[in-house]
């Protein structure tokens, strides 16, 4: 009896081993080996403005944003612009640019071109561009290509029939200057002491 009990007790121990022998076996098999790669990114907007000047030197200092009506760049129209008959042609120049940090070319347009007043409906417009400030007189002739806005365009509420034009983006500083002529005439049907007041409207776009 103590001899068979003995190989029941050998059985069972060696039953009890190997289910430890199992056991480590299954921890080890959990235990693999493992890797990873990893990847990140990082992601910065680019920036994107451009900016107006009446000043006809185009001095650095009297650049700066008119992006409301309410901070629209003056035009002084200063020849015979307060004084002006049927058929009266006044012109005045307006620069623009992309500014400095500015890292996409602008596709602009003239969104809206409006007149208020009395002679509101006695004036037409055209708008082209020029190689300088000074080259924007009353008598200058839009050359091939430059025309903007055609002459003889009347102010409205609706966006006139305009050319697209691209101020171009410089690396770390202000792109090349655009210059604008806006050339404006007097109707035959201007009426005497009456004024208009314009406000013409661009809208830039960024593009590559």
């Amino acid at each position: 009896m103590a001899a068979a009990s003995n190989q029941k007790s050998r059985k069972v121990k060696a039953l009890l081993a190997g289910g430890l022998v199992l056991g480590v076996g299954a921890a080890v098999t959990l235990a693999a080996w493992t890797d990873q790669e990893w990847a990140t990114g990082t992601f910065t907007a680019g920036s994107f403005n451009i900016q107006g000047t009446t000043d006809p030197a185009l001095a650095e200092d009297n650049w700066s944003d008119h992006a409301t009506e309410g901070t629209a760049a003056a035009l002084t129209f200063e020849v015979n612009a307060a004084n002006l008959m049927p058929s009266s042609v006044v012109a005045e120049g307006f620069a623009l640019r992309t500014a400095s940090g500015t890292t996409y070319n602008a596709a602009t347009n003239l969104m809206a071109a409006t007149s208020t007043g009395g002679n509101a409906a006695n004036l037409s417009y055209e708008i082209f561009t020029v190689d300088s400030m000074t080259a924007c007189t009353p008598t200058a002739v839009a050359a091939t290509g430059s025309e903007i806005v055609a002459g003889g365009t009347d102010f409205g509420p609706d966006a006139p029939s305009a050319s697209e034009f691209t101020l171009q983006s410089v690396a770390d500083a202000a792109g090349t200057p655009t210059i604008l002529c806006f050339q404006v005439t007097a109707k035959d049907t201007l009426e005497q002491a009456q004024t208009a007041t314009a406000t013409w409207q661009f809208e830039a776009t960024s593009v590559e």
